[in-house]
């Protein structure tokens, strides 16, 4: 083999998107029958820890792979393509270590980051803000948990969980992180919602749990920073990725079933599906829905990005015009990925609703995961930002 044979063979195996290719069409042999089972990946979850996409979004000054946010993003999209649920747990991975860099101390940053690189360890989420049943007790080493938390994605089979917990005293909440097998942590797997099944995003409960303060990431009482506000955008920017890669598998799903199983309809005239000019004008609609999304996303990514690395030196007015491309991103590919999903059968016909082909997981994935917070407020920030130029509140989900 020549040199440059070499060279290009060698930067395919270390290309992250080309990973990610490669574990999407691996994860979507299975993803039909995962859909339909249900319950906690534990081999897939592996094979993701495996590829060496677990750091990612870490900056190799930890010893990461220092990639840029647009590319964890596509990466984010290339697997929910194939199965949203896992992309799903592998952007809120990605989620909690942006909450690390953007919450913790430059000590608490090295420790963590560093250990995720050396252990190849994999996050959860236990942060939930609108739950607060969780207590934070002031305690001498820090503080003790006592409660339950919802909507725990990534949970089961986690290493380490980030978590929230309320502070009575000062009436705020904390952050910080803990061991998922620590004593007094149990995690149950016990989500059932009818899409996105295997997101492990259950209930957590905390008895008595200690937390001590080198691993508090924002104390009860502190406001967050600018900076610290904008794991929000990261997260919102995860989840307009998802809906995209979602409407997007929908899309290539439908496409390949009118090239290999449909029938024309009798009135056609045609005798390929594909040669029907109505659904070649269907197939463009949904193209229309897609492509616009996708610019907004990658728009929202890039700029996401360049405020990411401006650290303490970010400002309001920044953060709020990102507030604004995050939720123009969010809001588009929330109905791009709900409507392909839906429309998907009208141009496949009755035939591709057997359970054989799975086509309504992508439906009912994208419609529980839309339902994280509701789509109309975005709608209103964005119309408020058109009126008079309001920048949207920096919220836990704006």
């Amino acid at each position: 083999m020549s040199h440059a044979l070499l060279k290009t063979s060698h930067n395919r195996a270390h290309d992250p998107l080309q990973i990610a290719t490669d574990l999407a069409q691996r994860l979507a042999t299975t993803a039909n029958a995962r859909d339909q089972a249900g319950g906690h990946a534990a081999q897939e979850r592996e094979w993701i820890r495996a590829s060496g996409l677990l750091t990612l979004s870490i900056p190799t000054v930890y010893g990461g792979q220092g990639a840029d946010w647009p590319t964890v993003y596509q990466v984010i999209r290339i697997l929910a393509r194939a199965d949203s649920a896992l992309a799903h747990i592998f952007g809120f991975h990605h989620l909690q270590l942006a909450g690390i860099q953007l919450y913790g101390s430059a000590q608490q940053q090295r420790r963590f980051l560093t250990q995720t690189v050396e252990q190849n360890l994999f996050w959860g989420n236990a942060l939930n803000p609108l739950d607060k049943r969780t207590s934070a007790t002031d305690a001498d080493y820090g503080f003790q948990l006592d409660g339950v938390k919802s909507f725990s994605s990534g949970s089961v089979g986690s290493d380490w969980l980030t978590i929230s917990a309320w502070h009575e005293e000062t009436q705020s909440a904390l952050i910080g992180v803990v061991p998922t097998r620590q004593h007094g942590v149990s995690v149950q797997a016990d989500w059932d919602a009818f899409g996105q099944k295997q997101t492990d995003s259950g209930n957590v409960h905390f008895n008595q749990v200690s937390l001590p303060s080198t691993q508090v990431l924002q104390a009860p009482g502190a406001k967050p920073t600018v900076q610290a506000t904008l794991r929000s955008q990261v997260a919102q920017l995860i989840m307009a990725n998802l809906y995209l890669g979602i409407g997007e598998g929908a899309f290539e799903a439908a496409r390949g079933y009118i090239g290999k199983e449909a029938r024309p309809w009798f009135a056609s005239g045609v005798e390929r599906a594909g040669d029907d000019t109505l659904i070649q004008h269907r197939l463009g609609q949904l193209w229309l829905k897609l492509r616009p999304a996708a610019v907004l996303a990658d728009h929202a990514a890039g700029q996401l990005d360049r405020l990411f690395r401006l650290g303490s030196a970010l400002t309001a007015q920044q953060r709020g015009e990102l507030a604004v491309a995050v939720a123009e991103a969010k809001v588009l590919a929330h109905q791009a990925g709900v409507d392909v999903s839906s429309e998907f059968f009208e141009l496949t016909g009755a035939r591709s609703t057997s359970s054989k082909f799975g086509y309504d997981r992508f439906w009912r994935n994208v419609r529980v995961h839309t339902l994280h917070d509701p789509v109309d407020y975005k709608i209103r920030d964005l119309g408020r930002y058109a009126l008079d130029g309001t920048l949207p509140e920096p919220t836990a989900y704006s």
